[in-house]
């Protein structure tokens, strides 16, 4: 398999890191001084739990052409979905399997409508940012992808690049539930991201017990009755289950929204915040701990 990754942050640029480590063929798309840097001394991924290390990861300016890529990971931003479709649909043909790995649920459905790639739904677990031009980390050890198609089939292409990913020290989830595993994602991050920004709250904060750490779990509950409502029969108690993932980050991991935020940049919170009140008028129900702060953090412009 030939991979390009769009998107050089903390998602994709760990995703390209790896892969390259386990001597697969892969491309990685970024800009500016960090295209630059990784050109120059390689793509530095500094990790929490296991030895950080140096891949010298080929990486082009997004723009540029790549050589007919079997697999198209998508590592945008939401907001930047828009803007990479141009370059999506110049770099893949009806043969190319494109998996969207982002924050936002259903993305997957929305950008089949403006491919003719095999266009599959996913999305990844990991804590990981960057902090300079060639320079990632990585905090915690969820690295995991979860990829699938809507219609619940598998073949061997879709395995192929599951084992490329085992084979890379990347867990893979290769579903044949993809819209509920997706959705099950979205019941962390989007709480996770809603809690963080209405506290200033990093993931220590919400690792002990008190007020943040409740409210954390009353959103997650809320997602929880918004899939019932969606007709998303979900699996797993997902305070729990996210409770866990919560708990093994590092105590000063925060999502890149708030980090966005914080920085003045873009952020994904009409996708994180507001979309779950809107989905909930939608379906005929109220998410009150949803509302309270979406109301609020409007009030502050953000």
């Amino acid at each position: 398999m030939k991979y390009a990754i769009l998107g050089a942050g903390g998602v994709g640029g760990c995703l390209a890191a790896y892969l390259q480590q386990a001597g697969k063929e892969v491309t990685l798309y970024a800009r500016g001084a960090h295209l630059e840097a990784i050109r120059r001394s390689g793509l530095y991924v500094e990790q929490s739990t296991k030895p950080s290390f140096t891949a010298q990861v080929h990486a082009i300016p997004v723009g540029e052409e790549t050589t007919n890529p079997d697999v198209i990971f998508v590592c945008v931003k939401g907001y930047s979905l828009a803007e990479v479709l141009p370059d999506l649909q110049r770099i893949s043909t009806e043969k190319t399997i494109v998996i969207p790995i982002l924050n936002i649920y259903g993305t997957g459905g929305r950008l089949q409508k403006e491919l003719a790639a095999d266009v599959l739904d996913g999305c990844v677990y990991i804590a990981g940012e960057r902090t300079a031009p060639g320079r990632l980390l990585m905090k915690g050890d969820i690295f995991t992808v979860v990829f699938g198609h809507r219609d619940h089939t598998v073949n061997a292409a879709l395995q192929t690049i599951a084992d490329d990913l085992e084979d890379s020290g990347i867990h893979a989830v290769l579903s044949t539930q993809v819209q509920k595993d997706t959705y099950e994602k979205y019941t962390y991050i989007s709480p996770a991201a809603t809690c963080g920004l209405f506290y200033h709250a990093t993931a220590g904060m919400m690792q002990k017990d008190g007020e943040i750490r409740e409210t954390f779990k009353t959103l997650v509950k809320e997602t929880e009755q918004l899939a019932a409502a969606m007709g998303i029969a979900l699996d797993h108690d997902m305070v729990q289950k996210n409770l866990a993932i919560l708990d093994s980050l590092a105590p000063e991991a925060s999502t890149s929204m708030q980090r966005d935020i914080a920085q003045g940049r873009r952020s994904e919170i009409e996708g994180l915040v507001y979309e779950p009140v809107r989905l909930a008028e939608k379906f005929g129900i109220t998410l009150p701990a949803y509302q309270k702060i979406a109301d609020r953090i409007a009030l502050k412009g953000q």
